[in-house]
């Protein structure tokens, strides 16, 4: 199988590059708006060079892929930058999966698409509708999660008007080492790094706590994703989650535990979200009886795996 992963430098995409080339049986071309960037171990992968807000620059990565499978990753991704630029946000997120769609279309291509969602389009969500099925109506709440409704609903109207072969898949919360730090985890965990590494006072500035989240290893979303390209049901949508929701309080909590440091903890009011919802919780049934899969690392590993990762970047030495 030939696959094309768009956003191949991003957190996801050299995961989901890892896991395929470790997996065997895939060849694989990752399709990035720069050359340089990604991990050193996936420099073999063909690189394509191209900037999906442009349809010829589009046309002519997919000409020279020639995919069977599309993994579209590449977007706009977290959700504070999308309350300060929501134009670019909308048009980074839907354009682009537009120009993808007019590209297989273009080019005759048949390829299987994998469109990403999130989680975050469910939005608004009252406590009696959880855990979240994938009938649970939409509500998206910042303009991240309307980008994110608008690229599902973009996906099924192309397989229903032009029989593109489209699954969309709605990931709920994953974190894992070599996040940035503009997602929580990295940020509590970069922060307790460089307080051991003694390059910052011994004070980590937190946004609401109290949220509670579904949260799953990466290693373990992306081969979610893997399986849905094999097992995976056109054109169905498929929620992906752990089934279990903890406040972000806990994981503050655990990620302090692993550290032997006296930590103060302060609340940051540049850090709280316009609008959030309290709970979030997945109902992965579907995604489970049509896959077989079950996330298999431990949340409590995940999160030292972090920290571990942000104590080697800032040279602590436990």
């Amino acid at each position: 199988m030939r696959a094309l992963i768009t956003g191949i430098n991003g957190f996801v995409g050299g995961y989901l590059a890892e896991h395929l080339l470790a997996s065997g049986g895939w060849e694989l071309c990752g399709l990035a708006r720069q050359a340089a960037g990604g991990l050193p171990q996936l420099n073999d992968i063909q690189r394509v060079v191209a900037d999906l807000s442009d349809l010829d620059q589009t046309v002519a990565a997919l000409e020279r892929a020639q995919p069977d499978v599309i993994f579209h990753l590449a977007a706009q991704s977290n959700v504070p930058r999308s309350f300060e630029n929501p134009a670019a946000t909308l048009t980074t997120n839907i354009i682009a999966q537009l120009h993808l769609f007019q590209a297989v279309l273009r080019l005759r291509q048949n390829p299987l698409l994998l469109i990403v969602g999130s989680n975050e389009m469910y939005g608004h969500v009252e406590p009696e509708e959880l855990p979240l099925t994938e009938e649970t109506p939409l509500r998206p709440v910042n303009p991240y999660a309307v980008s994110k409704a608008s690229q599902d609903l973009l996906a099924y109207q192309y397989h229903a008007s032009h029989q593109l072969r489209t699954i969309r898949l709605r990931p709920f919360n994953h974190i894992g080492p070599r996040q940035s730090e503009q997602f929580v985890v990295s940020s509590f965990a970069a922060q307790i790094a460089r307080i051991e590494a003694g390059t910052q006072a011994a004070v980590i500035r937190v946004g609401n706590l109290a949220a509670e989240r579904d949260f799953t290893d990466v290693r373990d979303m992306v081969a979610a994703y893997a399986l849905a390209a094999q097992q995976g049901q056109v054109p169905l949508a498929y929620n992906i989650g752990s089934g279990r929701s903890v406040a972000i309080r806990w994981l503050l909590d655990t990620l302090l535990a692993f550290s032997t440091c006296d930590i103060a903890v302060e609340p940051d009011p540049a850090r709280m979200r316009p609008a959030d919802v309290p709970r979030v919780v997945s109902d992965s049934r579907r995604f489970r009886e049509h896959t077989g899969w079950l996330p298999q690392i431990a949340l409590e590993q995940t999160l030292l795996d972090v920290l571990e990762y942000w104590r080697g970047e800032f040279k602590v030495k436990n």
